[in-house]
């Protein structure tokens, strides 16, 4: 073989491997802000509230061959955080629990992906991660499904939905103001609905 011959081979080789490697790369999907919601519970005197926090910015990114490697970064608006009980939204966003003004942001970041039984994101999947509350990060693990929107076609991956679920302990993160009202315990339910920037 000629060394011409060969570079040529070994330029061809490297082409391929760049376009493997391309066509393997996680795809990037952007949040479609009105099929978005972050929703926590929390108990207030023994009854049951509920509120809303919206997303600042979202980069997620899903492998579709290898679901394992998908990831997720989210920043939460703390400031903007509303509660369908009025009078209970300054106390929340105070010093001594959120502390919207020091720390005006919650992030999360995955750090792991554990696929349910069926081999997807679904059906009792898992991601953990990396939440960062009042400045203290904690792992956390959430429970997560991904939708494909009802009667798509099953390649059609270019419209998804995702729902996370899962709690957290308040205090962990050091937000414990009025312990006397407020239970520790605090729920999570993301519900997002995703499109292919690609």
């Amino acid at each position: 073989m000629t060394q011409v011959t060969r570079r040529a081979v070994l330029a061809g080789l490297a082409v391929l491997t760049l376009a493997g490697s391309a066509l393997a790369a996680p795809r990037t999907y952007q949040l479609v802000p009105d099929g978005t919601s972050v929703d926590f519970t929390f108990d207030l005197s023994g009854i049951s509230q509920s509120g809303t926090m919206p997303i600042e910015s979202a980069d997620i990114r899903i492998d579709l061959n290898d679901l394992l490697n998908s990831r997720v970064d989210v920043i939460l608006n703390v400031a903007k955080a509303r509660t369908k009980l009025p009078f209970a939204r300054k106390p929340m966003l105070s010093e001594s629990v959120l502390d919207a003004e020091g720390f005006p942001t919650i992030h999360f970041v995955s750090t792991s992906i554990q696929l349910g039984e069926s081999g997807r994101i679904s059906q009792g999947a898992k991601i953990s991660g990396d939440l960062t509350v009042r400045g203290v990060t904690r792992p956390i693990e959430l429970k997560a499904d991904l939708f494909r929107p009802p009667g798509s076609a099953a390649d059609n991956l270019n419209d998804l939905s995702i729902r996370l679920t899962g709690e957290l302990n308040r205090h962990d993160f050091g937000a414990s103001g009025y312990a006397d009202l407020v239970q520790d315990t605090v729920g999570l339910d993301i519900r997002a609905e995703i499109q292919s920037s690609q």
